[in-house]
């Protein structure tokens, strides 16, 4: 018997997209989702390369491109608004920029006729045997199924359960993040974007969806600290402690952020694993490989990685064994390649007043200099270390698994 019943945890890019391509070679998906729905709001991905062919092969470029939107030029700025260097966009948007919670929008939109989605559920436990998966959810309800993807970010509870605490994996990088969205009090236009930074600080503020909105964002340097990731108050009085005596636009952000509808806040880690499958269940995205969102890639790979894996599934006419050691293999290269492309993180949130003082002189310079198009063509270089393989035409189609 092989596997054709797949549950799937996490409905944000990496969970939707796995389940179109396991809906289009006939296999039976579910989706569980702790969130009550979708959810909105985020800040703008980017695609590069390979993950731009992906959607082209989904049929969903169009249908993306219309939330297309993409970061003007950034402003670094003091504390009365003055211009101190700038970047030009394509240092931080790639070939195709969309926000985040458009994107999960329209993989919604193309799943939801063909998958069934448990919102407002989780899953408690997990009992695997030699045919299957035993899954208990948090409604109370214990279903079986096939193969079990863990697709559900960071702090993947799947990964919890399968294979330990996330302490295990998570490689910190010393800073934190928040991001809301606000209205455009600042009259950004055309998509530009301003940077205001302190000693072990950032803020951004980001036009969006034609001027009519903004995204605020928060960076401080910290270690490690020990707080409730699902405790909304508690993660705003963090960013509050530490940026209530700044200057700039700040004090205007913080009163903002408590009337923001989709507050985010979390670390800026990277997930490094050995193996992304024990047994039935494999992970996939942020889940096994998050590089960080100082990568800029991490929707790209989780594109990709639903590609690959629903086609390696299919190849394999649904022979998990198979199918998990071939996804780990092709999208190795990948996932170390961006993974490096965070290494530096630092200097986004300088430490030292040398290295602040250095990070503003970087800047100021570097649009002038032959050094720019290296960083524009690094995050495009390590998006194109996987080729992707076509499955169309490979294997048994999943519609004739048992």
């Amino acid at each position: 018997m092989k596997a054709n019943k797949i549950l799937i945890s996490g409905a944000s890019v990496a969970g939707p997209a796995l389940a179109y391509w396991l809906n289009r070679y006939g296999f039976e998906v579910t989706i569980v989702e702790r969130a009550p729905g979708i959810r909105p709001g985020g800040y703008a991905v980017d695609f590069r390369g390979p993950a731009i062919q992906v959607l082209e092969q989904m049929g969903l470029i169009d249908a993306i491109r219309k939330h297309e939107t993409r970061a003007g030029k950034i402003t670094i700025v003091n504390k009365n608004n003055k211009k101190l260097a700038s970047m030009p966009d394509a240092f931080t948007s790639g070939e195709l920029e969309i926000m985040r919670g458009d994107l999960a929008g329209v993989f919604y939109e193309a799943t939801k006729n063909d998958t069934e989605y448990l919102f407002d559920n989780s899953i408690t436990a997990l009992q695997e045997d030699s045919d299957g998966v035993d899954v208990s959810f948090s409604n109370g309800e214990t279903r079986r199924f096939d193969l079990v993807v863990g697709a559900d970010g960071l702090h993947s509870n799947v990964r919890a359960l399968t294979f330990g605490e996330e302490s295990r994996f998570m490689h910190h990088l010393n800073i934190y993040f928040a991001i809301f969205s606000t209205p455009n009090f600042m009259n950004l236009k055309e998509m530009a974007g301003l940077y205001y930074g302190t000693l072990g600080k950032r803020v951004g503020v980001f036009s969006a969806r034609e001027d009519t909105e903004a995204r605020a964002s928060f960076y401080f340097a910290s270690p490690k600290l020990d707080y409730n990731y699902r405790d909304l108050a508690q993660q705003k009085e963090m960013i509050r402690s530490r940026f209530s005596a700044e200057q700039w636009q700040v004090p205007q952000l913080l009163k903002l952020m408590d009337e923001a509808p989709d507050f985010y806040f979390d670390s800026v880690s990277q997930i490094r694993m050995d193996r992304w499958s024990k047994g039935r269940v494999v992970l996939l995205g942020d889940a096994g490989y998050c590089a960080s969102p100082m990568s800029g890639m991490g929707t790209s790979m989780a594109v990709v990685g639903a590609y690959i894996l629903a086609g390696e599934l299919q190849a394999s006419a649904g022979d998990h064994l198979i199918a998990f050691k071939n996804y780990e293999t092709k999208m190795r290269p990948l996932t170390t390649a961006c993974q490096k492309l965070a290494e530096g993180a630092e200097w986004f949130v300088p430490q030292t007043r040398f290295k602040l003082w250095m990070s503003r002189k970087i800047w100021k310079i570097l649009p002038h200099t032959p050094w720019k198009n290296m960083m524009i063509e690094m995050p495009l270089k390590a998006a194109n270390a996987i080729v992707l393989p076509s499955y169309e035409q490979t294997g048994a189609l999943a519609d004739t698994v048992c």
